[in-house]
């Protein structure tokens, strides 16, 4: 296995392992658990919409873990220059590749990037119920800061 810089033809497959992995674990599924679906369109679409708008932000800060060329997982980063902080929007890992240490290779490789391009902090969040990614960010050394609380409202359920 090894970690290469994204290529366009991998869009797909990340939007797909992107689904599979945050099914239990987003914030779009809990709100339609919650709500049914919002305007036509289902949590699974929203959550690949994530992987379009990270390719978008800074496709050269998107690394997948590839072995033989099968994608086993993959993460996505920003960077503030600013201030000086390197953001992780999203990692996942295909299911039955999971527990192998592909996560952690994964943050690896965005640390190293981070601190090639003079970051000095990283960023990363997660739901108080992924019980996975609560571990490992915190095995690997990030420290919780705070929690935050996400509402929502149907605008027909108010009158104006």
């Amino acid at each position: 296995m090894h970690i290469r810089m994204f290529r366009d033809a991998d869009l797909a497959t990340l939007k797909e392992i992107t689904v599979e992995a945050f099914d239990g674990a987003s914030i779009d599924q809990m709100i339609e658990g919650r709500f049914g679906l919002l305007n036509g369109g289902n949590w699974r679409g929203r959550k690949a919409r994530h992987i379009d708008a990270d390719v978008e932000r800074d496709r050269e800060g998107i690394f997948v873990a590839d072995t033989d060329g099968e994608v086993l997982g993959y993460v996505t980063t920003w960077t503030d220059a600013d201030a000086g902080i390197g953001h992780i929007p999203n990692i996942a890992v295909r299911a039955g590749h999971r527990g192998h240490g592909i996560g952690r290779l994964l943050i690896d490789h965005a640390l190293g990037h981070f601190r090639r391009v003079g970051m000095t902090h990283v960023r990363i969040e997660t739901l108080e119920n992924n019980e996975v990614g609560n571990h490992l960010y915190t095995a690997m050394g990030f420290e919780e800061v705070t929690r935050q609380i996400h509402f929502i409202m149907a605008l027909d359920r108010r009158k104006d």
